[in-house]
């Protein structure tokens, strides 16, 4: 985008669950070396970018699925200009992760079977990348961090005590330490495509808030305002309100990673002052007002249109082109090629054919044009979706078929959003403003700057919907009715819930699944801060979880035994 242009616009622990047993999920962690971080032998080069990525639990250095997508997507791209980089596989135990069978709604669900070598293995990650960062030698090295679930909380975590100066992005995907503050409530803000985070690069679900470990706030710190982005599957259990594990594993099949891969290399080349020609595919709809009064400009509009459309084809992108007119006209909107039947050919010839005519009163009916242009499209996912509107004139709000500004902008946001871009002249220039900034795009009112749109529309790279608006749904809740510590290790613990089963975590690791309200956490180490999270589950969504700090409650004597659990997997140790 031109100058110009910018410048307009441990020990295992025991559960116990009273009455009915429950089915315990304690996972085999597998524990990496606790390594001190070393920088390459080729970081004494001192390179332009160095990006580091903490890859997720149980993942194996430089052999992981995540790291090496996010690695290929991102050199693919830095291969394109002059700059030198080396990617950095961070060193951190990264402990291991089982998987294993329920016979509950969930299907199945990832954990980490050691709460005291989990907590230590983000911690040393924090450690290990702030070391690497604040104790640089090279001073004009700038750093990118990715992270996927585990290695998410070591980078969100590690946001605030990082020298902002050295860092150009940071991006999380899977975080279980999540935090939208939008999605929070019966009918959260995001629902309705208000108050987004400006860090929420991709999280389709209106209603993720927390994550299900509980939340880093802020999850961007005020000296990284700008550098953090975070990207949550659609229905990933540990950062949105869904209990998917398959999406939380799919970040690389999914594309998420390309799609972070734009915003990264955008983010680099700024950095640096370098031109950017990377860009997402595109779908791009051409909307021409064609009443009389379009007579004096039409010719430059067509023009550019076709510039325009020339550069999306040659992109790799699909074009569409229509006119439109108003309601008294006899056929408005027409359709004269879509995306399956576009060619360049075609587009020129049609775009020939649009004549200019009709009209009466000044405004027109946009609102129902583009209503019909984005409802008749077969928009294709994860394209750069732009609708492009050529006009002298003013709109109808509502327009005469009763069609609203607030429909528009819904079907809009719900499709991706289709960003629209308005050219029209200075007299109605601030009647679109509204529209452009409620769908992301923007007006130009100076003819003589539609090349420069030209260019901005197609070096954009966002993708993916930010977020995916719906109505919300009731998740379950939960609320403690009694605890009371029953020994010197162990606590029990009552509460109430309309979820069909409860999630119960210690210290971030999943210690069970019940669909019993009452519960004795044992073999607990006073060396330790023993936070518990019990979640309520039903067979679609978790609610917000409950968080405890077991060591709060003061000492009462056993007065009913507590059952012991069998010897803890890979412990060596009875409990």
């Amino acid at each position: 985008m031109s100058k110009k242009l910018r410048e307009k616009f441990g020990k295992s622990h025991k559960l116990k669950v009273r009455k009915i047993k429950v089915r315990y999920l304690m996972l085999v962690m597998v524990l990496a070396g606790m390594m001190i971080p070393k920088v390459p032998a080729q970081a004494e080069s001192c390179p332009d970018v160095r990006i580091v990525f903490a890859r997720g639990s149980g993942g194996e250095h430089y052999n992981t699925n995540d790291y090496l997508e996010f690695k290929n997507t991102i050199e693919n791209k830095l291969a394109t200009i002059d700059l030198s980089y080396e990617f950095i596989d961070l060193d951190y135990p990264a402990v291991g992760v089982g998987l294993d069978n329920l016979d509950v709604t969930i299907g199945a669900f990832f954990g980490s079977g050691d709460a005291y070598e989990f907590g230590e293995s983000v911690d040393t990650g924090v450690k290990n990348l702030t070391r690497i960062i604040n104790n640089d030698s090279c001073k004009n090295t700038k750093y990118v961090l990715g992270g996927y679930s585990q290695g998410a909380m070591v980078v969100s975590k590690s946001l605030g005590s990082l020298n902002a100066d050295k860092i150009i992005y940071a991006a999380t995907f899977g975080d279980p330490k999540i935090y939208l503050p939008e999605g929070r409530g019966i009918m959260p803000a995001a629902c309705r495509g208000e108050n987004l985070s400006d860090y929420r690069m991709y999280v389709p679900d209106c209603q993720a808030y927390k994550g299900l470990l509980g939340a880093y706030e802020p999850y961007e710190p005020e000296s990284l305002i700008g550098k953090v982005g975070t990207w949550c599957n659609k229905k990933d259990i540990f950062c949105s309100s869904h209990i998917s594990v398959s999406d939380h594993v799919a970040y690389a099949s999914d594309a998420l990673y390309e799609d972070a891969s734009r915003v990264i290399f955008d983010k680099i080349t700024k950095q640096f002052g370098i031109e950017n020609h990377i860009s997402s595919p595109h779908d791009t709809a051409i909307l021409i007002d064609s009443t009389g009064s379009m007579h004096s400009m039409i010719n430059k509009y067509k023009e550019e249109a076709f510039r325009l459309a020339k550069e999306t084809l040659d992109a790799g992108g699909r074009v569409a082109l229509y006119d439109y007119r108003d309601l008294s006209d006899p056929y408005t909107p027409v359709e004269h090629c879509n995306f399956e039947t576009c060619t360049l050919e075609i587009f020129q010839s049609e775009l020939d054919e649009i004549n200019v005519d009709g009209g009466g009163d000044t405004p027109e009916s946009l609102l129902s044009a583009s209503f019909y242009v984005m409802g008749s499209l077969n928009w294709k996912y994860g394209s750069t979706k732009s609708l492009v509107v050529l006009t002298d004139a003013n709109f109808l709000s509502p327009d005469r078929d009763g069609m609203t500004f607030d429909e528009v902008v819904r079907l809009s946001k719900v499709i991706d959003p289709v960003n629209f871009y308005i050219i029209t002249n200075n007299k109605y220039g601030d009647s679109y403003a509204e529209l452009a900034e409620q769908t992301g795009g923007m007006v130009v009112t100076n003819l003589n700057e539609l090349n420069l749109l030209t260019d901005y529309i197609i070096e954009r790279y966002d993708s993916l919907p930010r977020v995916e608006e719906s109505d919300s749904v009731d998740l379950p809740y939960l609320e403690i009715e009694k605890i009371e510590r029953i020994s010197n290790t162990d606590v029990r613990v009552k509460f109430n819930t309309d979820g069909t089963k409860t999630l119960v975590l210690l210290n971030g690791v999943l210690l069970g699944v019940t669909d019993e309200k009452e519960i004795t956490i044992s073999g607990l180490n006073s060396e330790l801060e023993n936070d518990l999270m019990l979640a309520p589950l039903n067979e679609t969504h978790h609610g917000d979880g409950v968080n405890l700090n077991l060591d709060s409650y003061g000492y009462i004597e056993v007065s009913n035994g507590v059952v012991s659990m069998p010897k803890a997997p890979n412990t060596g140790k009875l409990n």
